[in-house]
């Protein structure tokens, strides 16, 4: 559930300046920022179906989908929702209630601002205000994410290719299709348009998209309220079922025996199964053989980073949509500023738009580089430490940080090892003596040799440094959400 206008927009202008908003405009505007703040599971898990139903006298009342969601929320973002509330209005919160009823009950209401005298009302971004993004319809698809907006570069060319042929050709061309990747890369959108372009065809098929974790949390519910049989029919009832990020299934057990049987079911039925994960099935640690030997019964497909020419034409793209036409070398100084995942790119772009259109001023290269500077990946990278390289490693590929530094020399915990000190060296630039001493004091020409041999792998193997470019994306991504 991705919005038009991201959080980052919010800090350039002073809502002050606004005479009105409705509580559908407000609560999108508490989701932009959530969602630059917490990780893309979280928030598409524990904010999707979620809404302001009152809006009155410093008193809020916010609609939640069920009891789990309501309990998660109040323990772990009540005061980042209040201080987003806060912010966003300009007003103090004295009380937020959460209720459990949907949000379909309820609509949008005018909450009034007071404005500052010295300001003018009219504000450029009010009228992009409205403009936001819907959100996902009845089977959890937003309109948005169709083909015609996914720019295709040499790193998504194939997985869009696969995406549609699976859209034109449910439950006969690639089955499942399985497409990873790292974070922000543009897999969701992907999926998402195989579901809406299959909609659009036939609209009587029955589409359903869910995280992993939604999946997971609605069969939980489910079986403590006594209806585990209701939703397993649902599920099973579907066309196509679109899941996303089933790395998050790992260890979960319970969840893995209802996934696979769910799988069975539709696939004996012909229909159409895709997957989304941020690694190959393979290495992700954790499932049974048998379910994910299933996930490869069909095609994989890797989403790559994009290279300089398709980030510009994302940029470019982006930028023709929201009617503001920025000169293309100054989307190429971006492009070169910003290479980490598509997302960032995009919630750069929203920021240097939502600036130049409050100054009315036309976007420059200095003015760019000025914006975007505290984006720099060296200002990320400095932030990253050697106990997260080593403990991002170790999740990547589910094995313990005591096998990482202990003596084992088992080829499964030697090789994360090597990437673990090719990563300090590269990344961190660590002298080699410091990076053994991380390690459970080994000597610094081990260092050195891992560092060499990793450099030397990556030239000819392409699964390694896929990997290698996975495990960065989710480090950076990881240290920017501390």
């Amino acid at each position: 559930m991705l919005f038009t206008i991201r959080g980052a927009w919010y800090n350039h202008f002073r809502v002050s300046r606004l005479s009105s908003m409705d509580t559908h405009a407000i609560w999108n505007s508490v989701l932009g920022e959530l969602e630059l703040a917490v990780s893309r599971a979280s928030f598409t898990t524990w904010f999707r179906n979620t809404g302001i139903a009152r809006f009155e006298n410093g008193e809020i009342v916010i609609c939640v989908p069920n009891a789990f969601t309501k309990a998660y929320i109040e323990k772990k973002y009540h005061q980042p929702i209040l201080h987003c509330l806060e912010r966003i209005t300009g007003k103090p919160v004295r009380r937020i209630e959460y209720q459990i009823e949907s949000m379909r009950n309820y609509e949008p209401r005018e909450v009034v601002f007071v404005a500052n005298p010295g300001m003018s009302s009219a504000n450029p971004l009010l009228a992009n205000l409205h403009d936001i993004g819907p959100a996902p319809n009845k089977y959890g698809l937003n309109a948005k994410y169709i083909f015609e907006t996914f720019v295709v570069g040499k790193g998504n060319e194939l997985a869009h290719a696969a995406a549609q042929a699976v859209a034109t050709r449910p439950g006969e061309a690639y089955n499942p299709l399985f497409v990873y990747g790292g974070v922000g890369l543009g897999k969701t959108h992907l999926l998402q348009a195989i579901g809406n372009q299959i909609l659009a065809q036939n609209n009587q098929k029955k589409v359903l998209y869910v995280t992993i974790d939604t999946f997971t949390n609605d069969f939980i519910s489910a079986v403590r309220e006594g209806r585990a049989k209701d939703v397993k029919d649902l599920n099973r009832a579907v066309d196509v079922l679109i899941i996303d990020d089933v790395q998050f299934i790992s260890g979960k057990e319970r969840t893995q025996e209802e996934f696979f049987h769910t799988f069975n079911e539709l696939h004996q039925q012909r229909k159409q199964i895709v997957i989304s994960s941020d690694r190959p099935p393979k290495a992700i640690a954790g499932v049974e053989d048998r379910l994910r030997s299933r996930m490869e019964w069909g095609m994989i497909v890797d989403v790559a980073p994009p290279d300089l020419e398709t980030r510009v034409a994302i940029l470019d793209a982006r930028c023709r949509e929201r009617c503001f036409l920025i000169d293309i070398g100054v989307l190429q100084s971006m492009a070169t500023i910003i290479q980490t995942n598509i997302r960032e790119l995009e919630g750069a772009l929203n920021k240097v738009i939502a600036y130049h259109q409050l100054k009315s001023t036309i976007p420059t290269e200095d003015s760019v580089r000025a914006i975007l500077s505290s984006l720099e990946s060296a200002s990320v990278r400095s932030s990253i430490t050697p106990k997260q390289v080593v403990s991002t490693v170790a999740e990547f590929y589910g094995i313990a940080i005591e096998n990482i530094t202990g003596q084992s020399r088992e080829k499964r915990f030697a090789m994360p090892r090597q990437v673990i000190m090719f990563l300090m060296r590269k990344e961190l630039n660590m002298s080699f003596p410091a990076i053994g001493e991380e390690l459970g004091g080994r000597d610094h020409t081990t260092a050195m040799h891992a560092h060499t041999k990793i450099e030397r792998d990556t030239e000819n193997d392409l699964k390694l440094r896929q990997e290698l470019e996975m495990i960065k994306q989710r480090m950076y991504v990881n240290s920017a959400q501390r």
